[in-house]
């Protein structure tokens, strides 16, 4: 079996911050971010405008970095290849309210090339996984908040993708819904890369098996809870060390 692994080499992105004149002034949003992620489940914190959605976005392919590399399975990760190992579940909603889940999900497994003959099960399947069988016939527009963030996690779950990324995945999810995310994305982290980002601690802090932390677009510092907990909180929890390392930062 070859287990999946992620790499990051120098992954720089700047955006214009203002034009003043005949000067231009730039934003760097992410600043030299390297790392190799192997099997398992990965928390990606840091305050607002850390960086973590960029660095998403360019790990997906919705941007484009200004240097370096990202790569799966030391190749370059672009292309329909890429794509279909891939499961992305991204902080906006857009959803056609005239779809029902049903058709929504048949869609995007079609954009991910599902056979036909495979897809109405794999829509079975990963419905089940997030609890919303009973929905799928209903129109999105009926859908709550919290029902339609669970639909984008049962796409990304479509053809059981090696790399699942997840950007604030449990936003609009009550609760019980969250308890239940957490435990469906640790019993899958064994045979593959998981990264969710998040401003909820709690969303990471009892299943992830590394933590990542973000600020001004440089990675901080990584390790497990309680790694991290020794280095910045002794005796303290993932909360204690969020506040730590990113002090009034992690509260905007």
């Amino acid at each position: 079996m070859i287990y999946p692994r992620l790499v990051l080499e120098n992954i720089c992105k700047t955006y214009p911050a203002a034009l003043t004149g005949k000067r231009h002034s730039v934003r760097a949003a992410l600043r030299g971010v390297s790392v190799e992620l192997g099997p398992g489940l990965y928390g990606l914190l840091g305050p607002n405008g850390a960086g973590k959605s960029t660095l998403i976005s360019i790990i997906t392919g919705g941007l484009e970095a200004d240097s370096g590399d990202v790569l799966w399975n030391d190749l370059p990760a672009r292309g329909i290849r890429f794509r279909r190992i891939l499961g992305y579940v991204p902080q906006q909603q857009g959803l056609y309210d005239s779809y029902t889940g049903r058709r929504f999900l048949l869609y995007m497994a079609a954009l991910k090339e599902i056979p036909r003959t495979a897809a109405a099960k794999e829509v079975e399947r990963t419905a089940a996984a997030v609890h919303l069988t009973d929905q799928l016939d209903k129109r999105l527009g009926a859908y709550s908040g919290g029902m339609k963030q669970r639909l984008l996690l049962a796409a990304a779950l479509l053809g059981d993708p090696r790399l699942l990324i997840l950007d604030e995945p449990t936003a609009g999810l009550d609760p019980l819904e969250r308890v239940r995310l957490r435990r469906l994305l640790a019993s899958m982290a064994a045979d593959r890369v998981i990264l969710v980002a998040t401003h909820v601690v709690s969303d990471v802090e009892t299943v992830a098996d590394g933590i990542l932390l973000l600020r001004q677009g440089r990675l901080v510092d990584r390790g497990t809870v309680a790694q991290l907990a020794a280095r910045h909180a002794p005796g303290k929890g993932l909360e204690e060390v969020y506040l730590a390392v990113f002090g009034e930062e992690g509260g905007g």
